[in-house]
């Protein structure tokens, strides 16, 4: 039987695979820190969209890393007192 780290290091050999996977760990990761920052806060979900002016089904649902617009994602990091910031990537794409 196949361990899931050499089922995934197959898959993501695949190159459409991997932008996908690589898509939804970076989501997933933002959403993890976004819970991590409001638990730090000491704020509940409804504490944090009412003061982001969001809706407490739109945070919960960025919290468990579905897509949302970018107004929102900006509106919760100001509420947490949390700065977007991007940075250029290891791995440039061609365009």
């Amino acid at each position: 039987m196949q361990t899931f780290a050499v089922h995934l290091r197959e898959k993501l050999q695949d190159e459409r695979f991997r932008k996908i996977y690589e898509e939804e760990r970076q989501l997933a990761e933002l959403s993890r820190q976004l819970v991590i920052a409001r638990d730090k806060s000491g704020k509940s979900q409804k504490e944090v969209a009412q003061q982001a002016q969001v809706t407490q089904q739109q945070l919960s649902k960025l919290e468990n890393g579905a897509s949302c617009n970018v107004t929102t994602l900006l509106r919760v990091c100001k509420a947490l007192g949390l700065k977007l910031e991007l940075e250029e990537s290891k791995e440039l794409e061609p365009a």
